[in-house]
């Protein structure tokens, strides 16, 4: 990638101010695939400055031409999805059919949907004597992960464009490809200069430069908890507003009037997705007690269907999880799940069988699993599933929320009007029923430890804008 050692910012590419680098590892090979710069409180400095310099002309620019530069934006990202599904497959792993068709794809439903949120939404509107007018926050600071990378750079990169912000984007040092790749495209499109800026780099160096800066009215974060505390911290000085997305540990409650052998099956292929590597995975499965040594039979069938590969060849379902660190906090959580008297159903610690580089794990799953084990406590972010019993719904419901983490949860029921009422019981900011399709126009964001905020839609857009009351109209 031509600009992987530089940063982009006020409209144009630029060295950085140090001289540090990071190798971007492939973790199918384990191999370096590109080199980028890391960047630096300074660097933080030129580009919030930038930054801050164009807020008052963009923040002034009207719905017409926030559309027409989002519409440009979609345009060119989807005719550069095919780079940016190998960018993605690259950095972290991704199996390339699923890099196109779910990781790149989101980038583009982000884009629809905040266009369509932005053409509908009563940017002013009168109430009594007062005119309500929502107005852009400021200059945003946008720190995103590597496990979904486009999703997360477009649900918030969208909505601040549509808010009439100007931002600074931090992609994930460990998946920055994309992220480079989304700066040629915003400035292909035209992006006004200083609207949009990007600085790799990582937490301690410019995640926490940005978070703390002055100038910075806003800070998007996506990542994990212990992440996202520090980012508060850093934030609080100045008392800007902060929006997190965070880890969680979701439940999905197979009920008894569901088909156990639908639901399970339904439940493992979301739970192995993406290498397990989702915030929203539904990774404690509650199953009816005397469904349980049918439900673990099921889940082992379908995790033996999973083909583990190089996700550069075609039929690979499976990639590797993102590097050697990540690796190696999986395989430790899978021990302890061992070693706590969990039922190992399949998988286990180790690589697949035939493969003996990059950062594969086996598709596990564990049976018999208690709520106060590691493996229904920690967010393990692999390829990992724990099925716990359960006597009665209310069993089941209080079990499902008895965790620190408010993200997702999941219901599997044959009575639809059944599964609604006890989706109001479970605290998760998002629940599915029936593995409901995922859409962009709809928010998303957790309780408790999971954060704050909302992304998608509408409630995206509302996180990035002001309310004022300006009192002095006649009364509507």
């Amino acid at each position: 990638m031509s600009h992987s050692r530089q940063f982009y910012i006020d409209g144009t590419w630029v060295d950085p101010v140090g001289d540090r680098t990071l190798d971007v590892i492939n973790p199918a090979t384990e191999e370096t695939c590109a080199t980028i710069a890391m960047g630096t409180a300074a660097d933080v400095d030129r580009a919030v400055a930038a930054a801050k310099s164009a807020f008052d002309s963009w923040s002034a620019s009207t719905r017409e031409e926030r559309l027409t530069l989002l519409e440009r934006i979609a345009a060119i990202y989807k005719r550069r999805a095919p780079e940016m599904a190998q960018a993605i497959s690259d950095e972290m792993g991704a199996p390339l059919d699923f890099a196109l068709e779910s990781q790149a794809y989101t980038g583009t439903a982000h884009l629809e949907a905040i266009i369509e949120a932005l053409r509908e939404f009563p940017l002013e509107e009168h109430v009594g004597t007062a005119l309500i007018t929502h107005e852009p926050v400021g200059v945003a600071a946008l720190i995103t992960p590597w496990n979904w990378p486009m999703n997360q750079i477009a649900s918030k990169v969208g909505p601040a464009i549509a808010a009439g912000c100007t931002m600074v984007l931090k992609p994930s040092e460990i998946a920055p490809l994309s992220g480079l790749l989304f700066a040629e495209i915003m400035h292909e499109a035209g992006t006004p200069p200083g609207v949009f800026n990007l600085v790799n780099g990582d937490g301690p160096g410019v995640g926490e430069a940005l978070s703390a800066h002055p100038d910075v009215a806003v800070v998007s974060f996506t990542g994990s908890t212990r992440a996202g505390t520090a980012v508060a911290r850093a934030s609080a000085a100045s008392v800007k507003r902060v929006l997190q997305e965070l880890g969680g540990k979701s439940p999905n409650i197979v009920l008894r009037d569901a088909d156990l052998r639908d639901a399970v099956s339904r439940g493992v292929k979301s739970c192995l997705g993406n290498s397990g590597q989702s915030c929203n995975a539904p990774t404690r499965m509650f199953v009816p007690r005397e469904s349980l040594q049918d439900a673990m039979a099921i889940a082992g069938e379908v995790a033996a269907s999973v083909v583990v590969g190089d996700p550069r060849q075609p039929g690979s379902t499976l990639g590797p999880v993102v590097s050697e660190v990540q690796f190696d906090k999986i395989q430790g959580l899978i021990q302890a799940g061992i070693d706590e008297g969990a039922t190992l159903v399949c998988g286990g610690t180790g690589r697949p069988e035939g493969l003996t580089r990059g950062y594969y794990v086996k598709p596990t799953i564990f049976g018999n699993v208690t709520n106060t084990m590691t493996i229904a406590r920690e967010e393990i972010f692999g390829p990992v599933l724990a099925i716990l019993p359960y006597d009665t719904e209310e069993e089941a419901i209080a079990a499902a929320n008895d965790t620190p983490y408010g993200l997702a949860a999941y219901i599997q029921s044959g009575d639809i009007n059944h599964a609604r009422a006890l989706a109001r019981k479970l605290r998760a900011g998002n629940v599915k029923i029936n593995e409901t399709g995922w859409s962009a126009r709809v928010p998303f964001g957790g309780y408790k430890q999971s954060g704050n905020g909302r992304e998608g839609g509408k409630w995206g857009l509302i996180d990035f804008l002001e309310v004022k009351a300006i009192l002095g109209y006649d009364p509507s």
